[in-house]
């Protein structure tokens, strides 16, 4: 027997197999389901946690749009180009206000629009929003409908640094 034939002989002849058979055995077969199954468990909280981490990034940029344009309304009407309405302090009176747009003072058939849509809130997924007028106390959860000085979620959930997302 040559020596090429004897390395060959003795790689083929050392395990439970029959010489030129091929695959796996189900020891190997549950060990790599056993790491598959660990390494899923590992990456499902990740994917949840991203998940959530984007919210709450939506989230704040869907809120900090708003108080913009509540905050743009009131620096129109503050500087005189949107006519007063009486007991508004010069706060837009609805969300959809914002939207439809109001007529600017010296300008015919010129609306002002400060919002192309009211946003979904990523968290309830709605297009409601809590609402503060400028007459309300700062943790009231109720609307005076008197304007809208300010808005948060409905949501009665925590985020991740663990504040409320009602209190952002």
């Amino acid at each position: 027997m040559t020596r090429f034939a004897l390395v060959k002989r003795r790689a083929g002849a050392g395990g439970p197999r029959a010489p030129g058979s091929a695959g796996f055995t189900m020891v190997e077969l549950a060990i790599v389901a056993a790491v598959i199954s660990i390494l899923t468990a590992m990456v499902i909280p990740v994917v949840r946690y991203t998940v959530k981490r984007q919210d709450e990034l939506e989230l704040r940029f869907e809120l900090r749009t708003m108080r913009d344009a509540i905050d743009k309304y009131k620096q129109y009407s503050d500087s005189g180009l949107i006519p007063p309405q009486l007991g508004t302090e010069g706060y837009p009176p609805d969300l959809q206000t914002l939207v439809d747009g109001v007529s600017l003072v010296g300008q015919i058939n010129k609306k002002q629009k400060f919002l192309r849509r009211i946003p979904i809130d990523p968290v309830t997924k709605k297009a409601e929003w809590g609402l503060r007028s400028f007459q309300d106390e700062p943790d009231s959860t109720s609307w005076g409908s008197q304007n809208v000085y300010d808005i948060y979620t409905l949501s009665p959930l925590k985020a991740i640094d663990g504040t409320y997302y009602k209190d952002w």
